[in-house]
C-alpha cells in the first residue's frame, strides 16, 4: 500500500503532479447534468454514466493525465461537475502526524483534524478554491478501514453540500462562498465503526438519513436555506446507505435500507409510503432502480437482497406481489450495487467474487466469478460505454466487458490503494486513491 510513486521527484509541481490536461472530446461547456458525476453514484444512482468513454487501459506511464497527493485521509469519491472536481478530506492539524500515514492499519485515537472541502481544476488538477469547514477532535474512533471524511460531497450544478456529519453539514456556491450549514448532533455508532453517510438532492429537497445509536430520523432540509423541511423518526440502528430518490407515479419516492425495515416515504412530505422487513445489520450499499425495480442489499452477518415493484408497493408489502423476487446469498458488506441497462452486479462481502443477475427475474447471468486481480473490493464498481470498472483495494482495476457473459477486457494497476468509488465523466475517470487523485483518460 504505501509504494513510491518513481517519477514523483522530478515532476513535483505545487504540491501536485501534472501528467497531461488533455480533456475528453466533450467539453464541459457541451456537456448536461446528465454527463457529469454529481453524486457518489453518479447521475443516475446506478454506478452508469449513459455518456462517458473512459479508457480501457491505463499505468503510471499510460493514459494518466494528471495526478494529485491529496492531504489528510478520506474515503471521499469526487465529484465531477463541469471544469470543477470536488473532494473531502479530514486532515490532522499536526503536519508532522501526516508524514507516512499508512493506508490502513491500527486506529489512531481521535485528535484535532481540519475538515476540508477542495475544487479542483478539471483539466490541469490544479486546486481552485478550499475551505477548512470545522476544525475539531472527533467524538468517538472509526473502524480501522474507515476514516474521518468518508462521505461524498454532491451538487447538483447550483449548490454543493459538503456533508461531515456530526461534523456539520454545508452547502457553498460553485465558487466556494458559503451558503449555510447545519449541526444535526453527534452520532453515536455501534463500537464506534465510523461514520460515512452522504445524503441526496431532487429539486429543492436535501434528504439525509440519521441512523445511528440514539435517536434515529430521516430529513428533508431546503437545499438554498437548510430550512427543515420534514422529519420522520426511524427505529432503526446504524446504517450507511445512501437514500434513493426515485418518481412513482409522478411523485417521488425516497427509499432507504435497514435493518428492521426497508421504507419509502413520500418526497414533498415525508409520509411513510410502503414498507417490508428489513436487511441484515450494518446496511453499506445503497440501493438502486431502473424500469420501476428497486433493489436493496447487505450483506454483513447473512445476505439479503430484495427487488421491490414499485407501480405494486403500498403500505406494507411484505409477503406481497410487491416483492418481486429476493435472493439470499453472495451479498456486499460495503461496495454498492451497479445496475446496468438490466444487469445487477455485485461483489461478494468485501471480496472480489462477482455475481451478476438479471435485475427483473434476478436469475443469474452468471455467479461467484473470481475476480484474482481484485481479491479485495471497497470500491464500488461502475459502468460506461459496455464496459464494467471493478476497482481493487491493492491498486488493480479489472475491466469487464459488460452483459451477461464474463469476459477481462483489462487488468490495470497503479501505485496507490483505492477504498472510494470512481466518477466516469466525458472520456475520463477520476480515481480517489489512500494518497493520490488521479485523472485518467485517453
Amino acid at each position: 500500500m504505501n509504494r513510491r510513486v518513481s517519477a514523483c521527484v522530478a515532476s513535483l509541481v505545487g504540491g501536485f503532479w501534472v501528467i497531461g490536461s488533455v480533456l475528453g472530446a466533450t467539453s464541459p461547456a457541451q456537456q448536461s447534468g446528465d454527463d457529469f458525476w454529481g453524486q457518489w453514484r453518479g447521475p443516475f444512482a446506478t454506478g452508469v454514466s449513459k455518456t462517458a468513454t473512459p479508457p480501457v487501459e491505463w499505468s503510471e506511464t499510460k493514459n494518466i493525465q494528471w495526478k494529485v497527493a491529496i492531504p489528510g485521509r478520506s474515503s471521499s469519491t469526487p465529484i465531477v461537475w463541469g471544469d470543477r472536481v470536488f473532494l473531502l478530506t479530514a486532515v490532522p492539524a499536526d503536519p508532522a502526524s501526516t508524514a507516512g500515514l499508512p493506508p490502513r492499519g491500527s486506529v489512531p485515537a481521535p485528535s484535532l483534524h481540519k475538515f476540508m472541502i477542495m475544487t479542483l481544476d478539471r483539466r490541469t488538477g490544479k486546486t481552485l478554491w478550499e475551505k477548512v469547514v470545522r476544525e475539531e477532535t472527533p467524538h468517538e474512533r472509526h473502524q480501522e478501514n474507515g476514516t474521518w471524511a468518508s462521505s461524498s460531497a454532491l451538487t447538483d450544478g447550483e449548490i454543493i453540500i459538503a456533508p461531515f456529519e456530526s461534523r456539520g453539514l454545508y452547502a457553498f456556491d460553485m465558487d466556494g462562498t458559503p451558503i449555510w450549514e447545519k449541526d444535526l448532533g453527534d452520532k453515536r455508532m455501534r463500537s464506534q465503526f465510523g461514520e460515512g453517510t452522504t445524503p441526496v438532492l431532487s429539486g429543492p429537497f436535501l434528504v439525509y438519513v440519521w441512523d445511528h445509536q440514539g435517536q434515529s430520523f430521516i430529513v428533508a432540509l431546503n437545499k438554498h436555506t437548510g430550512e427543515e423541511l420534514w422529519r420522520q423518526p426511524r427505529n432503526e440502528i446504524d446504517t450507511w446507505a445512501t437514500p434513493l430518490i426515485t418518481t412513482v407515479n409522478g411523485k417521488g419516492q425516497v427509499i432507504t435500507g435497514a435493518m428492521n425495515q426497508i421504507q419509502a416515504y413520500d418526497l414533498e412530505t415525508g409520509a411513510p409510503i410502503w414498507h417490508t422487513t428489513g436487511l441484515t445489520m450494518n446496511p453499506i450499499p445503497s440501493p438502486v432502480a431502473e424500469d420501476g425495480i428497486a433493489i436493496l442489499m447487505s450483506g454483513y452477518r447473512g445476505n439479503r437482497l430484495k427487488a421491490i415493484n414499485l407501480a405494486e408497493a403500498k403500505g406494507d408489502i411484505t409477503d406481497t406481489p410487491a416483492v418481486a423476487w429476493t435472493y439470499e446469498r453472495d451479498t456486499p458488506y460495503v461496495p454498492s450495487p451497479l445496475l446496468y441497462d438490466g444487469v445487477l452486479y455485485f461483489v461478494k462481502s468485501n471480496n472480489g467474487i462477482l455475481s451478476v443477475l438479471d435485475a427483473k427475474t434476478g436469475s443469474p447471468h452468471y455467479i461467484q466469478q473470481r475476480l484474482d486481480a481484485v481479491p479485495n473490493v471497497f470500491a464500488s464498481p461502475v459502468g460506461a460505454d459496455g464496459r464494467v470498472y471493478i476497482v481493487g483495494r491493492d491498486g488493480s482495476t479489472m475491466v469487464l466487458r459488460h452483459g451477461p457473459t464474463f469476459e477481462v477486457l483489462a487488468t490495470n494497476t497503479l501505485d496507490d490503494g483505492f477504498d472510494a468509488s470512481p466518477a466516469l465523466v466525458g472520456g475520463e475517470m477520476f480515481l480517489k486513491g489512500y494518497r493520490f487523485l488521479y485523472k485518467i483518460g485517453g
